[in-house]
């Protein structure tokens, strides 16, 4: 199947969502229990504030922070790019190809649904992506 639905691929995620009043070290363990590379970090109401990464990581280490002692809202990505459940797989290819970054909160109605990166694309996903940057880079 080419170009899936993202309320597709996301049904039966559970993302891993965070306050941003946690410590890094806890958001890291988590991840590494869970085995994703990213956090949905939470504000008010549980409405996405923004996300928390292993870029994130680096950054407040190579700072010489600690990560038992400084909360995520200190080192997050704020406000992060969303998409829609209803866009499509390349849609979001586009927008994570667009913006440098390899993961994209699937947010309707303020609420969070759910997060896709990469590898949550098929192969024939990612060569749709690719032909068209192609096809823009030939134009250009």
């Amino acid at each position: 199947m080419t170009n899936r639905n993202l309320a597709y691929i996301i049904k039966d995620q559970h993302p891993l969502i965070m306050a941003g009043t946690q410590p890094v070290q806890r958001a890291c363990q988590r991840m590494l229990e869970r085995r994703v590379g990213a956090v949905l970090v939470t504000g008010d109401k549980r409405r996405l504030a923004g996300i928390f990464t292993g870029r994130d990581v680096v950054r407040l280490l190579a700072a010489g922070k600690n990560a038992a002692d400084t909360q995520l809202a200190a080192v997050m990505t704020q406000n992060p790019h969303t998409i829609g459940p209803e866009s499509t797989a390349i849609d979001a290819l586009r927008v994570m190809s667009d913006g440098g970054f390899r993961h994209l909160p699937i947010v309707a109605a303020g609420k969070i649904l759910g997060i896709v990166s990469r590898g949550d694309f098929k192969g024939m996903e990612l060569d749709l992506l690719e032909g068209e940057t192609q096809l823009w880079e030939r134009i250009g």
